[in-house]
């Protein structure tokens, strides 16, 4: 039985969902559910506040605005994002009040996080128009996932202000204000969830969080880590079912993908596999409560049922996600997953930023239902800004330099725990790029990097690449040697491979250096190129030149010129806003953990205790690695003053 709450303030304390849809290509809504259960709690908060507003109304004789209870029809929800569409640009929008921003948009609020948490102006034929928020938007593929999450009516009506006041911008302390908002709504979260693993759905990409292992020939299940399937070989001893990509099977992800595919090229010719999708809902939550979101359970569960060896003992309680009992050969595998992110400057006003944010993954093919601890070390050099765990976890010790864990194991692969924290080390590439145009179609750019500098065995870099793209020109040839590496070319890039895969580098340093020029086919001027310093210029004018010499500066010239000519670029690549502006860098190193944290092999403790092997690695890789041009535009945080 569910019973409704008597206060408003238990709405937002779970995750509830009310309703969601997704959107084809061309805005039409090819798959909604709405939860009635969920939506009664919503209407019962909404009378409940309107009525208080109407008391406030009266006895201040003022005009309190009321909150809609309504959900739209899925034609007018199409006919909202569609106008919406029109209205912010693109799916997403800026972001950001632009010019062409209108007051009552989601781009007047000014904040980027209205990129991914939208609002919908409902237009009815027959009834008031009304506000829809939050609406979490995720785009996956061709389509685009709405799920609109239970919040408290007075979160709604703050909303509506903030997006109809003149000011502009959302400042820390503004009081109101979207992010302070926000952290009000933990549901906001759980709708993130369920976006992102129906996209994957609909899409094909169901896969668990990768393991690295050690190649053994006596491993047995080895193949089920590597190929990142669900891994129900050791569920028992009978025989292995068969594949969920399997075609015949009416909700094997590859059917749903088929069909997915064929919507996207032939614009919803064919609808989505509608069983699959409620199917997954109706099992992982039920009623509108998101309660297991792990699809490959979920489908083991669906495929194969159980058998009498899948049942715990009497006294043992079997938790939800684990819903089968592992048997044969017992181990367990962890792997630290780390992704540094950086922004360099080499600049003395802009302080370089440098961030990483980790995972531990875990496989547990361990009998039974155990229950597994172990203390990360390390953490008082760690600087561990966020952490989080699995639900499975509990953290029963807490110090200074050591932290416990103990957990009962899932079914397969899963992410124990997530972490954002700072290096101990310095950037593994270090140094500057410079690129600056000598003509209207050729620069000269110098790269000057320093890699590994500090850094120890066990940690090696297994490659790095350098990137440099020009989105809006083309390429038509590059001269220069680098002093270590090899260079190619694309139409709107150059790649530089300082370490390539084979030849890592372990307990040294490598310095590099890169001096060399850039040409690139000639723009489509226009008759008129402009003004410079109040001087407008015709294409082949002699003033052109005579106002050069008289000290005109040659690069702000060179920059309005191609402002004038660049053609315009998405959204998506929302830093290039010249020819050149940043270089990107790839790496990958293995060894150690950067952030300092450590899982001790020998201090993993199994209960009732088995022996097992356990095995423990550890993967770097680069995230957004940015070497700004020193001498091009960059944007920059601004550093509070305290």
């Amino acid at each position: 039985m569910f019973s409704m709450p008597s206060t408003e303030s238990n709405i937002s304390s779970r995750c509830s969902i009310r309703a969601l849809w997704i959107l084809n290509n061309v805005d039409f809504v090819v798959f909604s559910r709405r939860f009635p259960t969920v939506n009664r709690r919503w209407r019962a908060a909404c009378n409940a506040h309107n009525a208080q507003n109407e008391k406030v109304a009266i006895e201040n004789d003022d005009d309190k605005p009321t909150v809609s209870a309504s959900l739209p029809s899925d034609l007018e929800l199409s006919e909202a994002f569609s106008n919406r569409k029109k209205r912010e640009g693109s799916a997403r929008g800026s972001g950001i009040r632009v010019a062409e921003s209108v007051q009552g948009s989601d781009s007047w609020v000014d904040d980027p996080i209205v990129r991914h948490i939208i609002s919908l102006s409902i237009n009815r034929e027959e009834g008031e128009d009304y506000l829809l928020w939050p609406l979490v938007l995720h785009v996956k593929g061709p389509y685009c996932i709405l799920v609109l999450p239970l919040v408290e009516p007075k979160h709604l009506e703050t909303y509506d202000r903030l997006y109809k006041r003149s000011d502009c911008g959302t400042a820390v302390g503004m009081d109101p204000n979207l992010s302070s908002l926000l952290l009000d709504l933990p549901s906001i979260t759980g709708a993130f969830m369920v976006a992102h693993v129906i996209g994957d759905i609909i899409m094909g990409d169901i896969v668990e969080p990768e393991i690295a292992v050690s190649v053994s020939p006596s491993v047995g299940g080895l193949l089920d880590s590597l190929t990142g399937s669900i891994g129900i070989s050791g569920i028992s001893a009978r025989g292995k079912p068969a594949p969920a990509t399997v075609a015949a099977s009416p909700a094997s992800p590859a059917s749903l993908a088929g069909s997915v595919m064929s919507d996207a090229q032939k614009a919803g010719a064919r609808p989505l596999d509608k069983d699959v999708l409620q199917s997954f809902i109706s099992s992982a939550m039920p009623f509108g409560t998101p309660l297991d979101l792990s699809y490959s359970n979920l489908s083991a569960i669906r495929m194969n049922g159980f058998s009498s060896l899948d049942v715990p003992p009497a006294d043992v309680k079997q938790p939800a996600w684990k819903p089968y009992l592992y048997r044969g050969k017992q181990r367990m595998l962890f792997t630290i997953y780390e992704t540094i992110n950086a922004s360099m400057y080499d600049r003395d006003e802009i302080p370089d930023s440098i961030s990483i944010s980790g995972q531990v993954n875990c496989r547990a093919e361990l009998e039974g239902l155990p229950d597994v601890s172990f203390p990360l070390t390390g953490m008082s050099n760690s600087r561990i800004e966020v952490l989080s765990f699995h639900a499975c976890v509990q953290v029963p010790e807490q110090g200074v330099d050591k932290q416990s864990l103990m957990f009962s194991p899932p079914f397969g692969n899963f992410t124990l725990m997530r972490y954002m924290a700072f290096s101990n080390l310095g950037p593994p590439v270090k140094g500057f790029y410079q690129l600056s145009m000598v003509s209207e179609n050729e620069g000269a750019f110098l790269f000057k990097l320093k890699l590994m500098d500090g850094y120890k065995a066990p940690l090696a870099m297994e490659f790095c690449t350098i990137t440099m793209p020009f989105p809006r020109r083309r390429v038509v040839s590059f001269n220069g040697t680098p002093s270590v590496g090899t260079v190619s070319a694309t139409d709107h890039s150059i790649e530089w491979k300082i370490i390539t895969s084979g030849r890592g580098v372990s307990g040294k340093s490598v310095e590099a250096t890169f001096p060399g020029t850039v040409k690139f086919a000639r723009l489509q001027t226009q008759k008129s190129l402009g003004s410079v310093r109040g001087t407008t210029y015709d294409e082949d004018s002699d003033t052109e030149m005579e106002n050069l010499n008289n000290g005109v500066n040659i690069e702000e010239y060179l920059e309005e010129k191609m402002r004038k000519d660049l053609p315009p670029i998405d959204l998506e690549e929302p830093f290039c806003w010249q020819a050149y502006d940043y270089a990107k860098v790839s790496f990958k190193i293995m060894g150690a953990s950067l952030c300092g944290m450590l899982i001790d092999v020998k201090h993993v403790s199994i209960y009732p205790a088995v022996k097992a092997p356990i095995e423990y690695s550890t993967q770097i890789t680069s995230g957004d690695y940015i070497l700004w041009n020193t001498l091009g535009k960059c944007p920059s945080a601004v550093i509070p003053v305290a």
